[in-house]
This record gives structure tokens, sequence and C-alpha cells, in this order.
């Protein structure tokens, strides 16, 4: 299989990598008992905290107040620095891809329109270079969405830890959908009105159709529930998408246009169904009507450029503000897989151009966390919730704030990555030939 292929090769190139950094010992990450002293501590959900301790203990915050104290916890005196709940992004294809120039190491798009039961999860390489490039920079989770045709396959949102992607997996699944689209694909694209219209028109009918053959396949499996010794032919396609035709999972509908969202709001009204729009890049256009039908947005990049020649230049800064401030919870992502990292700097832009700071934080912790159904163990600082966390020597959405600190479920991550063993490297260089 091609996923086995790219983490073959993965592992390959992290070797020969290493072998160039013979000096360098690549540090583990560790789990125990530890005591976060002092800090001002950024809850999301409780306001700000000054002098605060955290105590992190079985990889979950097992405490959150002042003056606290464990004689089996390690203590980590964080006097001036500021701990916050590790970063969320909302739609990625990192750890999917190492070259994108390369085909054998991309893995996030499948053969087929329809092809719900391909997992993003099982293509997740562990190993990926961009992820340690990532988490230093205090993402500490991300979805993995696939890419490709109408049903390109299910998303999953995982820790950016583990050896396997079943360690990594945070338990959200929600099957992926690319929306029919009546606008042109951006500058380049040069068809028709006449071969767009078309083009959606067909796209349109083989929804319809897999629906009209999903409402069937339902009611049969439903009938056979009842009937112990009953069996259906297995249609994969069709066993991925049950859960959502009952509301199980949503949905996560990528729209862009304006036109496109206003269809795709009527469409999942009509079909009854949880969803979550993605992309949303003119959400500005009518974020009134994206308010009152009460989904919840996953929109970005933020650091992008106007989609129509007419726009200004900052429409896509503005984007996420606008539609939070007409009541529509927002989430952002970077829609990246090298530069995921950059996750914060998409937030501080939102910040900067309407969104404010409280509400970009909570578009990149609680909001997501809230729209995936995981906010009882992600998306802020509190007590008994997973150890997803950072310390930091400032505001995370400067580019000049150092991260110093980092746990994944409990477990103490090295601030360590590529960037960081190259730059190590080079600083304090010891060739192995005199210099003539």
């Amino acid at each position: 299989m091609k996923g086995i292929i790219i983490k073959s090769i993965a592992v390959i190139v992290s070797l020969l990598l290493l072998s160039d950094m013979a000096a360098q010992q690549i540090a583990k990450s560790t789990y125990g008992d530890v005591l976060l002293k002092n800090a001002t501590v950024h809850t999301v959900t409780n306001g700000v905290m000054q002098n605060t301790d955290v105590l992190i203990s079985d990889g979950m915050i097992a405490n959150v107040g002042k003056g606290l104290t464990s004689s089996s916890a390690t203590v980590v005196d964080c006097s001036d620095h500021h701990i916050y709940p590790g970063f969320i992004d909302g739609g990625t294809t990192l750890g999917m891809s190492e070259v994108s120039a390369v085909s054998l190491t991309n893995d996030f798009n499948e053969i087929g329109d329809i092809i719900p039961q391909m997992q993003a999860l099982t293509a997740v390489n562990p190993n990926a270079v961009a992820i340690p490039v990532t988490r230093v920079n205090g993402v500490t989770n991300v979805i993995v969405n696939p890419t490709g045709g109408i049903f390109p396959g299910t998303s999953s949102l995982i820790n950016l830890v583990g050896y396997t992607p079943a360690q990594m997996d945070a338990g959200f699944k929600a099957v992926a959908m690319n929306f029919p689209s009546a606008a042109k694909r951006g500058r380049w694209d040069r068809r028709s009105e006449e071969d767009i219209k078309k083009a959606q028109e067909k796209v349109t009918k083989q929804i319809d159709e897999f629906w009209d053959k999903l409402t069937v396949y339902h009611k049969i499996d439903s009938a056979s529930a009842k009937k112990s010794n009953a069996k259906m032919t297995y249609q994969p396609e069709m066993e991925a998408m049950l859960p959502v035709y009952r509301g199980e999972i949503p949905l996560m509908i990528n729209v862009n246009k304006d036109k496109d969202i206003e269809a795709a709001i009527a469409w999942v009204e009509k079909m009854k169904i949880k969803a979550i729009l993605t992309g949303v890049s003119e959400g500005y256009r009518v974020a009134d009507k994206i308010a009152a039908s009460g989904l919840p947005v996953i929109t970005g990049p933020v650091q992008a450029i106007p989609g129509r020649s007419e726009e200004r230049y900052d429409v896509a800064y503005a984007n996420a503000g606008v539609m939070s401030k007409a009541g529509v919870k927002v989430a952002l992502r970077t829609n990246d897989t090298e530069n995921v990292r950059n996750l914060p700097f998409h937030a501080g832009f939102a910040a900067a151009y309407g969104m404010g700071v409280d509400e970009a934080l909570k578009a990149i912790t609680i909001n997501p966390a809230e729209m995936f159904g995981v906010a009882d163990q992600y998306g802020s600082i509190e007590k008994g919730k997973m150890a997803n966390l950072f310390v930091s020597t400032g505001d995370p959405f400067e580019m000049k704030t150092r991260i110093v600190h980092l746990f994944i479920k409990g477990w103490k991550v090295p601030i360590e990555s590529r960037h960081t063993l190259l730059y190590n490297e080079f600083l304090e260089r010891s060739p192995g030939l005199e210099e003539k």
C-alpha cells in the first residue's frame, strides 16, 4: 500500500538526516507528575489567573490553583512565564505528505469520487519531520483531512505525539465532503459559465443518487439489525456514511463561495444531518445567514490573498472576525502540511483584523474542541482535562515568543525539531578536518 511505502521512505530519510548529526542526541519525551509553579495561566474558559500553579498527574491536569504542592511531582518554576492550552488546527494534511513533488510520499488523495471509507488516520506517518516542527510552536492537535473527490474520506483529530496512528488518535472522526461549486476555482480557471454549470449539475446528480442509495441502505440495515440471522452485502462506502446519515458524526463540508455556502446550508437543512462548514473563505459575505443556520465554521488559511480581484487586500484576514461578530462559532485552520506551525500567527492576523485576541485564542482552542465533541478533554486549562498545554515566554501570537515547555497527553515533549537540530549543529561546529 502507498501508506506503507511512505512510512518506509520517511524512516529512511529520518535515519539519513540523523546520521549527519552523529554528535547530536535526540531527546525522548518523558512521563511523570509535574508541578508548574507561579505562572500566568490562560485558562480560556475561566479567564487569566496570575501566579497560579498547574499540577500534571497521570497524563491529566490534576489541579489548577495557588500554592499547590505534590510530594511526587517534579517542580518547574514558571515565574514570568505563561501557560496556554495546546492549540488545535481545524484542517491539515500534516503527516500525510513528505515531499510534495514526489507522488509516492503523498498519501492524502485516493482514487475515486465517493470513498468515505478511506481513513485519513491510517495514512498519518508519526515520524513525519513536519510534526516536531509543528508542535514546538504550541500546536498539540490537528485535524488530518483527505482531499480529492466528492466524499474523499474520513477526517480525524490527532495528538502530535505517538509511535503509531492509533496512539495519536484523539477520538474524533468526521466524513469529509467537497460541496459542488457554481463558481470558478480561481483566476486560472478558464471554463465558461456553461461548463461550470454542467460540472456542478453532474456532481449534484452524483450526490443525489448516492444519497438515495444511502437512504435505502439505512432502511435495510435497520431492518436487518432486528433479525439476528440477516446478512447484508458489505458496501464500505455505505457503512462509512451511515453514522453521518443517522446524525452520529458530522459531515465536514468544504465550501467557499458565498452562493455555494448558501446552497450548502440549504442542503444540510434538507438532509437533517450534523455538519461543520470548512474553508468558508467568503463567509464574510453571508455571515448572518451562517449564524442563523447555527452551523459552526472552520475557516482558513487566514494568511491568504483575496479570492476576487475587486476585494480589499485584507478580506481573508478579517473573514473570521466578521463571522464571529455575527454570532458564528469559528475555528481556524492552516490547510497546510509543512507550515501548520504557523497556526498561532494565522490567529494573530485574525485577532488584529477584527476578531480580537480572546476570540482568536478560542478559535484555536475551545471552539474546535467543542465542535469535535472533545471539550471535556481538550481546549482549556481545567482540572480533569488532558494535559495538552505549553509554557511560553509571552504571547504565542507574537513571533518573538518562545515555547519553553510542552506537554501532550501528559508527556513532556522536548522542544526539538529538525530546525533546532540543524541550528544547534551549526551553532557549535566541530569539523572533522582542521582548516588549512
